[in-house]
């Protein structure tokens, strides 16, 4: 049985396919377009996905779609109406939107996959976030919680599951939002909205919660956990170009502009910034402010999901916790749960913002409409596209690109790993394309994490991107403990797909300072052999060489741009960029090789 899931029309569009209830490819739809957060129907994923499984659409069971758009347009044509005459352009550009084309789902999928509307089915948001989320987990039972911006009217939900049935019993609906609460601080601190949260999440550190009673003062929270936003403080839910009002900039003062370069005393001052301004000092402080507000919008999330991880435990008495929605890719407080919270183990689907929706449409579908048994785990995201040898080489020969072909994998680690010792900076394609935004070895930018200088040349020669962002540290499994604070956790369904930060042991600090933030954390990836053969071999050659069983890893791309995801995709970011080393597979590519 095959059944398609999609996801578009709002954030990451994406498709994945199951044959007989497990994953045979998966992606985005941007790694195939190249633009950002694409949300277009997602035809290149799909097309993708029945390739790779050797079909076309008409062998398909089932397609289904992430949400219900009906229940949608119900709450952005009421929420409009409610705040007319102050919402009119709101609800004239949703109108326009919606009557034109995401309104009429179902003809869109079957005219662009040419398959019997019949076929088409579709789940609620929220339910597709925790199915998402509980199904891949391996959990016979778990409670769920889901948390994100809003689906059709739900923002947070607490449920649990059992078997292959899924529960939902208490929702929070908007405008009340904790994952619109951080985009309007996102906005604020003069980031782009569903794309900038994790910079504001990186900039926290540099602060201290000094105005979380503030951040208070704009939400209620009642003792279950559950909440409600202010609305005199928000301009959300009734206008185009504002998220916030006069009352919040009367809280919080004017809101960071986007053309200013963040730096306090403790980032220091990146040479690539230019030469200091004459107010740097007074820029210190004033950034020093917006530190502080990141600190406590990242604070008071935290303490939230804290307070709803309590309610949900108490309510189902189970060890297991698994999380979906785009909150559940905030891996500060997801270590923080681990660490101070009710739950044993806690389950965040990789991709768990709407591409995620995709999966979990699909698995619902399979799982509780039909009451397939569950046999599919999520032990890894390699779901994605990949290039064979003989593609490759093609490709570098049609381009007219000098390349070196290693002969074994041995010798392959060997180069590889003496290159990074001696300083240089690696893109390492291999595999299939990771499945989500985290970059897990497959499409990744390697580096050694024991040069403390390696966050400021990857940052300003490759990633071209604020210095204060993080670089992640991956490390072989049974050196985890030597490192990082992570001794007596089950961590492992967070860390194997980096979405858990955890404390650098003291002891480590100095030794991998390239991948300690400023807070003496880390957003680690834990790898063991049998998840990614080569890059564990890399990394433990790497710790054979110079005693440190960790390498710095980043996502393969430049700013502004999806990762990696061809061998084109993977020699244009090399030719833009100061990588030192392009790795395809066992062709290596060096900077002089190419014009």
């Amino acid at each position: 049985m095959y059944i398609l899931g999609i996801s578009c029309f709002y954030h990451e569009s994406a498709a994945c396919l199951l044959k007989d209830g497990k994953v045979v490819a998966a992606s985005a739809e941007e790694r195939f377009s190249r633009k950002k957060h694409d949300s277009e129907f997602p035809k290149l994923a799909v097309g993708f996905c029945l390739k790779k499984a050797g079909i076309t659409a008409a062998d398909l069971d089932f397609v289904v779609f992430y949400e219900k758009p009906f229940w949608k347009f119900s709450r952005i044509l009421l929420s409009t109406l409610v705040s007319w005459p102050l919402a009119f352009r709101l609800f004239a550009k949703a109108m326009i939107t919606w009557i034109s084309g995401k309104l009429w789902v179902r003809s869109i999928i079957g005219e662009e996959l040419r398959v019997d509307v019949k076929k088409i089915l579709f789940v609620p948001h929220h339910v597709s976030h925790a199915a998402a989320s509980f199904y891949p987990s391996g959990f016979r039972e778990a409670a769920i919680l889901t948390c994100d911006a809003v689906g059709e009217w739900t923002t947070t939900t607490l449920g649990f599951g059992e078997g292959t049935n899924i529960k939902i019993e208490k929702e929070i609906k908007f405008p009340h939002s904790l994952g619109l609460l951080y985009s309007v601080f996102t906005a604020f601190l003069g980031f782009e909205v569903n794309d900038g949260e994790y910079k504001v999440m990186g900039m926290a550190p540099y602060g201290k919660p000094k105005y979380l009673d503030r951040v208070k003062k704009l939400v209620k929270v009642y003792p279950d956990g559950s909440f409600s936003l202010k609305m005199e403080y928000f301009k959300f839910h009734k206008s185009v170009e504002y998220a916030y009002g006069e009352k919040f900039v009367e809280l919080f003062g004017n809101p960071r502009t986007r053309d200013l370069h963040f730096f306090t005393k403790g980032s220091g001052y990146p040479s690539y910034f230019g030469e200091r301004p004459e107010n740097y000092k007074e820029l210190c402080g004033l950034n020093q402010k917006y530190a502080d507000i990141a600190a406590s919008i990242q604070a008071f999330t935290e303490e939230t999901i804290l307070k709803l991880a309590d309610y949900v435990h108490q309510q189902t008495k189970m060890e297991n916790l698994c999380i979906g929605g785009g909150v559940g890719l905030n891996s500060v407080a997801n270590g923080l749960l681990l660490r101070r919270g009710p739950f044993k183990r806690i389950f965040v689907q990789p991709a768990a913002g709407d591409d995620g929706g995709s999966i979990g449409a699909a698995l619902y579908v399979y799982h509780q409409i039909l009451g397939k048994r569950r046999i599919f785990v999520q032990d890894n995201c390699y779901f994605g596209a990949e290039f064979g040898e003989a593609e490759i080489e093609s490709f570098l020969k049609k381009k007219r690109v000098k390349y070196r072909k290693i002969g074994t994998e041995e010798k392959l680690v060997d180069y590889l790993s003496g290159e990074i010792v001696s300083g240089k900076v690696v893109g390492f394609f291999h595999g299939r394309a990771e499945w989500g935004p985290r970059a897990l070895g497959a499409r990744s930018i390697i580096a050694d994490p024991r040069r403390e200088e390696m966050k400021e040349i990857v940052n300003t020669k490759i990633k071209f991107r604020e210095p204060y962002r993080p670089f992640a540290p991956v490390v072989l499994a049974e050196y985890a403990g030597d490192y990082f604070e992570v001794d007596g956790l089950a961590h492992e369904d967070l860390t194997k797909f980096m979405l858990g930060v955890f404390p650098v042991k003291k002891s480590a600090k100095k030794v991998i300072p390239a991948v300690t933030h400023v807070d003496g954390s880390g957003r680690l990836q834990i790898i063991r052999r049998d998840q990614n053969a080569r890059y564990y071999d890399l990394i433990k050659r790497f710790g054979d060489l110079t005693g440190v069983y960790v390498l710095m890893n980043t996502s393969f791309n430049l700013k502004g741009e999806p990762i990696v995801n061809s061998p084109e995709d993977a020699l244009n970011t090399f030719s833009k960029s100061g990588l030192d080393i392009l790795a395809l597979e066992r062709y290596i590519v060096l900077k002089e090789d190419v014009k």
